[in-house]
């Protein structure tokens, strides 16, 4: 009965190791899935990260462009009104239209512009209106971008 004993006892302490042993793996299988969850979770930001910003400045570029454009179509109004009102003009500039102009002028939004305007209206004889116009043209044809 001895022996029975000790085999049982050999045995249940086999047992107790195995179950060990399992646990031990278990717990090594989990540490392992939950360190490569938390890989993955750090290189998804990594990568959501680099992609936000690539974005980012995607958008940067192109609020850039469309400020262009609208500058552009801007120019383009004016140089139209301006031609149209203007230099096609056969009687002096009514007053209505020397408003339109103005406030075309100014929705360009440029000092540079602005100030050649300025110089226009400004003047007083024939020479210098000549001038004037030829200067503002110079500047608003600089100004579109391509």
């Amino acid at each position: 009965m001895g022996q029975i004993q000790k085999s049982e006892g050999a045995n249940v302490i086999y047992k107790i190791s195995k179950m060990e042993f399992n646990d031990s793996i278990l717990k090594h299988k989990k540490s392992i899935i939950f360190g490569l969850i938390i890989l993955i979770l750090l290189f998804g930001g990594v990568f959501f990260g680099v992609k936000y910003f690539s974005q980012l400045n995607e958008i940067e570029g192109l609020q850039k462009e469309l400020a262009v454009r609208q500058t552009n179509e801007r120019v383009v109004n004016f140089l139209a009104v301006f031609i149209q009102k203007v230099l096609r003009a056969e009687k002096e500039v009514s007053f209505e239209d020397r408003l339109k102009l103005e406030n075309t002028i100014r929705d360009i939004n440029d000092p540079e512009i602005l100030s050649e305007w300025e110089k226009f209206t400004g003047s007083t004889n024939e020479f210098q209106i000549q001038e004037g116009v030829k200067d503002l043209l110079e500047v608003l044809v600089k100004k579109i971008s391509y």
